[in-house]
C-alpha cells in the first residue's frame, strides 16, 4: 500500500492588528495605519501596519517618530490586545470546523493537516481564506505543502491574499534561488556563517556538505540540510500548545548561608547558564522561577510571569533576585535554583519591550535600579555577555502572543 502524501496548509494573517483594527473600524480601510505605543508622545515603535502604509515605506520595529516622518498622515492606533486575542479564538474556531488537526503557533497563524480532507487543497484553502475574509473581514496568506517547513515557506511568498503550492519537485525552481538569508529559520549571525563558506543561496544549503556544516552549526546545521531539501519530519500537533516546556540551572552551595552577596553572586551564574542554553536552542521565555532549598531541607519556589520573552541574564538575574529578596525568610541556605518557563522559539517571538513598557515604565525602572546596584555591588563586567550571538534572536518574523489562550477555540 502506496503512502498517502501529506497535505499541510500554514495559515497566515495579512498583517493582523491592523486588519483587526479595520474589521472594527471600516473607515480605517485603505488608509495608511500603524500599531504602535504611546502615540501621544510620538515614543515607541511600530508593532504592525497596513499595505497601505508600508507601501510609504513604513516598516516594523521602525520608531514612530520615524514612521511620521516617512508618512505624515499615518494614522496610529494604540495596540488592543483583548480585541486581537479574541479575534484569533473566532479565526482558530472556524478553521476547527475544516479539520480538528491544528496546530495554532501564535496569535495570527497555525498549521493545519488536511491530508484526509476530502476536497481538492487549493479548493479547501480558497474556501478557508473566503470564509475568513467574510465572516471576520480578516486576510491571510495559505501556504500548502507536504510538511510544515514548506508550507509555512510557501505562506510567504505571496500577500496578501495569497495561496502557494511549495512541492518537492519544485525546489530548484522556486526556492533553490533565494537568497539563503530569506530561508525560515536562517537568522542574521547564521546567514553570515553560511557566507563565510560560500553558501549564498538556498541552493547552494541544499547540496552543502553535511559535516562541514555540523562543525560549523552544530545541530542546526544538519537541520537546515534537510530543510533546504525539503525534508521535515514534524507533525501537526493539536497539543502543542499546552506544552509548557522550561530551561532552569540549580547548585548547591559549598556550605549552608546567610550571605545575600555569596547568594545573589551565585544566582546570577545560574541566570548566565541558563541564558546561554535558551540562546543555544534559540527559545524565550516568560516566566521567571527562584527555587531556594534552606539548610532544613525544606524547598520553596516562587515565580514571576514577564510582559514580554527574554532570553538575557540580565533580565533572569534581577528577576530572581527581586523574588530573593521577596521570599527569602533570612534563614540559611543551601541550594538555589533559576528557572525560565513558558517557552517559545525564537522565530515567532518578536521583542515585546517597547510595545509593552509605555504601559509599565514603572517595573521597567524599577528593573533597572536593581541592574545597577547590583553592578555597584559586583563590579560594571557583572552583566558583560559570555556572547554577542544577537543578532539572531533580534530578527523579528512573526507577531508575538501568550500561548495561554490558544487552545480557547476548543471550549
Amino acid at each position: 500500500m502506496v503512502k498517502k502524501a501529506k497535505v499541510i496548509f500554514h495559515v497566515d494573517m495579512n498583517s493582523f492588528y491592523a486588519s483587526v483594527e479595520m474589521a472594527y473600524n471600516p473607515k480605517l480601510k485603505g488608509k495608511p495605519i500603524a500599531i504602535a505605543g504611546n502615540p501621544e508622545e510620538r515614543k515607541g515603535i511600530i508593532v504592525t501596519s497596513s499595505y497601505e502604509a508600508r507601501a510609504k515605506g513604513i516598516k516594523t520595529t521602525m520608531p514612530l517618530w520615524e514612521a511620521k516622518k516617512l508618512c505624515p498622515e499615518l494614522i496610529v492606533i494604540r495596540p488592543n490586545f483583548p480585541r486581537y486575542r479574541e479575534t484569533s479564538t473566532k479565526i482558530f474556531r472556524m478553521l476547527a470546523n475544516f479539520t480538528p488537526l491544528i496546530e495554532p503557533v501564535s496569535i495570527d497563524e497555525g498549521y493545519m493537516d488536511v491530508t484526509d480532507h476530502p476536497t481538492h487543497p487549493i479548493k479547501l484553502a480558497k474556501s478557508i481564506q473566503n470564509e475568513l475574509l467574510s465572516v471576520l473581514d480578516i486576510p491571510c496568506s495559505i501556504g500548502i505543502g507536504p510538511n510544515k517547513f514548506l508550507a509555512k515557506t510557501a505562506s510567504d511568498m505571496k500577500k496578501p491574499l495569497g495561496i502557494t503550492i511549495l512541492r518537492i519537485r519544485d525546489l530548484p525552481e522556486k526556492l533553490w534561488p533565494l537568497k539563503v538569508d530569506d530561508m525560515y529559520g536562517v537568522g542574521k549571525k547564521t546567514a553570515e556563517k553560511l557566507h563565510k563558506i560560500n553558501i549564498q543561496t538556498i541552493g547552494d544549503l541544499a547540496k552543502a556538505d553535511e559535516y562541514t556544516l555540523s562543525h560549523l552549526l552544530g545541530i542546526n546545521g544538519e537541520r537546515l540540510i534537510k530543510r533546504a531539501n525539503g525534508i521535515d519530519s514534524r507533525k501537526v500537533d493539536p497539543d502543542a500548545v499546552n506544552e509548557f516546556k522550561s530551561i532552569g540551572n540549580s547548585q548547591t552551595l559549598p556550605k549552608d548561608t546567610t550571605d545575600d552577596i555569596e547568594i545573589e553572586k551565585l544566582l546570577i551564574q545560574l541566570a548566565t547558564r541558563v541564558e546561554e542554553r535558551l540562546q543555544r536552542r534559540e527559545m524565550k521565555g516568560q516566566t521567571v522561577q527562584l527555587m531556594i532549598r534552606y539548610n532544613d531541607r525544606k524547598t520553596v519556589t516562587r515565580s514571576r510571569k514577564l510582559t514580554q520573552y527574554i532570553d538575557d541574564m540580565e533580565t533572569i538575574a534581577s528577576t530572581v533576585i527581586d523574588l530573593l529578596k521577596e521570599h527569602w525568610t533570612k534563614e540559611p541556605v543551601r541550594l538555589l535554583g533559576v528557572t525560565v518557563q513558558d517557552l517559545l522559539e525564537n522565530q515567532y517571538v518578536v521583542q515585546q519591550l517597547d510595545l509593552f513598557t509605555y504601559e509599565d515604565e514603572v517595573k521597567k525602572h524599577h528593573m533597572n535600579k536593581t541592574i545597577e546596584s547590583l553592578k555597584e555591588k559586583f563590579g560594571e563586567n557583572t552583566f558583560k555577555k559570555l556572547k554577542s550571538d544577537k543578532g539572531e534572536n533580534n530578527k523579528l518574523l512573526r507577531t508575538s502572543f501568550q500561548k495561554d489562550f490558544l487552545d480557547d477555540y476548543r471550549k
